[in-house]
């Protein structure tokens, strides 16, 4: 098995972890945020003393890519492309919608007809969202969604939905279907990419340290200063 830094700051948690050999060896979690900018450095030089003075050497770096926040996905890329670099080791990266999913499919009983849909907030009644089933098969892209009542209506049809995720409390309104269900307090976290990471590593699905862009979905746009024109 392998040893895996992995860096979760695509929402407002911002969180580092060490798995070996499957299991999750140190972790560092702050639900206060976003403050990935002051603190993803801290975490991240207590994993590397932590990995350094037990002697493990370094096999990975693996990243949540998005969706999610446009400036924490900066932040928490830019360092596992330091890491790999000043480290060169491989980087993966990891859906973040797929990392939301990971605990409910571990700690969470649900039938096994049920479909996951994970959503992170995306202001307004807007969601960046996936269908999955239970094996993590793609059943709906990712994409951003306007919610109403009438969301997910072809797939709440025929079987059971579980939603989840910092943008599910606020669909519970709109989306009524008797078929939609929903998990509070799930977070994406570094400690839950652990599978997800070590299946990456056994199909040696790395991604170009170099050219590798987070999924931002919706562009960045700055807002330029208007020109004073007299």
């Amino acid at each position: 098995m392998s040893c895996i830094l992995h860096i979760e700051t695509s929402t407002a948690v911002c969180s580092v972890a060490v798995s070996q050999d499957t299991d999750v060896i140190f972790k560092k979690e702050e639900f206060k945020g976003p403050s990935h900018a002051v603190l993803l450095g801290v975490f991240v030089d207590e994993a590397l003393s932590f990995i350094d003075s037990h002697g493990i050497p370094l096999d990975a770096v693996a990243v949540s890519c998005g969706p999610g926040s446009y400036t924490g996905l900066r932040i928490g890329v830019s360092m596992a492309k330091g890491i790999c670099y000043g480290r060169n080791v491989p980087l993966i990266a990891i859906p973040t919608l797929k990392v939301l999913a990971v605990p409910v499919l571990l700690h969470k009983e649900i039938p096994e007809d049920a479909l996951l849909c994970p959503m992170i907030d995306a202001r307004r009644m807007e969601v960046y969202s996936a269908i999955y089933d239970r094996s993590l098969s793609e059943q709906k892209p990712i994409s951003a969604d306007i919610i109403d009542e009438n969301s997910y209506i072809e797939f709440l049809d025929k079987q059971p939905v579980y939603f989840f995720g910092d943008g599910a409390a606020k669909c519970k309104d709109q989306i009524t279907h008797p078929n939609a269900h929903f998990i509070d307090n799930i977070n994406a976290l570094a400690g839950s990419m652990m599978p997800l990471a070590e299946k990456a590593i056994w199909n040696k699905d790395f991604v170009d340290v170099a050219y590798f862009e987070p999924f931002y979905l919706k562009e960045f746009v700055a807002t330029k200063p208007k020109k004073n024109i007299l």
